[in-house]
């Protein structure tokens, strides 16, 4: 997906008045330059000059200034990371769900910058999880660069759409997978993602193998990853394995799964992702628990 970042060099079209974006709301006429065109604020904002923010909003930019393609400043000092400029803004009454034409959030940009801290900011001024355009996706952003640290808080949040599958992109499990991201797959997992459900025929399993990531198949497999599923080739993960491999070893050598992990993961399905957080509070011994949680 292209940088949400405006490219001043290709707009064309004429300045629009901001009196017709924002229903009449009193802006300064230091904006009327700038309209179609990244504005010293967003400059500001992406180089993380807060001083320079406070100026430009105290001579009457508007907080949400817009580009044409509808980028905020907001939208900059995530994709900056600038944890100050992005609280400053958000306590200026920036909109924490801006969405810019192809879809991007100021919840995604910061997913794209590693920023766990404008992740948590963002969330606790009511950033929006889910995503209005397929590939601006925060969770899967986070999960595809293999950033535990932006994607944990999001799995936190509530309503986390952690199956969700994207075309061409499959879950945020898939693309944690395809990445190799070890940690993200684990936190996935443990937080209830389906270890089948991938993308398309295409399991995550399938994924790992492509890889070559012996840790990541032994996640699965831990989770009750199904070795003898085929993709849209007819293929098994199997299959896709080179050899003599660490990982067609490990798919070869492991045995089916044990009772006692067939009751972990009936337990754990009959519980359902969004109770699992809350089987510490069973009255059953710690051993157990521990068990069922995987710890």
């Amino acid at each position: 997906m292209a940088a949400v970042r405006a490219d001043v060099s290709v707009w064309s079209q004429p300045w629009r008045n901001p009196m017709d974006v924002y229903g009449g709301l009193a802006c300064n006429s230091l904006m009327a330059d700038y309209w179609s065109d990244r504005t010293p604020l967003h400059e500001a904002a992406f180089q993380g000059r807060l001083l320079q923010l406070k100026t430009l909003l105290a001579q009457g930019f508007h907080v949400d200034t817009l580009t044409i393609d509808r980028v905020s400043p907001l939208h900059e000092a995530c994709l900056g990371g600038h944890f100050a400029c992005a609280k400053f803004l958000l306590d200026s009454g920036a909109n924490a769900n801006a969405v810019s034409t192809d879809g991007a959030t100021p919840l995604f940009n910061s997913c794209r910058s590693r920023s766990a801290a404008c992740v948590r900011l963002l969330l606790w001024h009511g950033a929006s999880v889910h995503t209005t355009y397929p590939l601006a996706s925060p969770i899967h952003e986070a999960a595809k660069k293999g950033h535990r640290e932006c994607l944990e808080p999001l799995l936190l949040s509530r309503g986390a759409p952690i199956d969700m599958e994207l075309p061409e992109v499959g879950t945020a499990l898939y693309s944690a997978c395809q990445a190799q991201a070890a940690a993200c797959v684990e936190l996935l997992l443990h937080s209830g993602a389906d270890v089948h459900v991938g993308c398309g025929l295409e399991s995550p399993l399938h994924a790992a193998v492509r890889g070559g990531g012996p840790n990541v198949v032994e996640l699965l497999l831990d989770f009750g990853a199904d070795r003898s599923c085929r993709n849209a080739e007819g293929q098994t993960p199997l299959d896709l394995s080179l050899p003599n491999s660490a990982v067609r070893i490990t798919l070869q050598t492991r045995g089916p799964c044990s009772l006692s992990q067939l009751c972990r993961l009936c337990i754990r399905g009959s519980l359902g992702r969004s109770r699992l957080h809350r089987a510490s509070s069973l009255c059953l011994p710690h051993s157990i628990t521990d068990f069922l949680l995987y710890r």
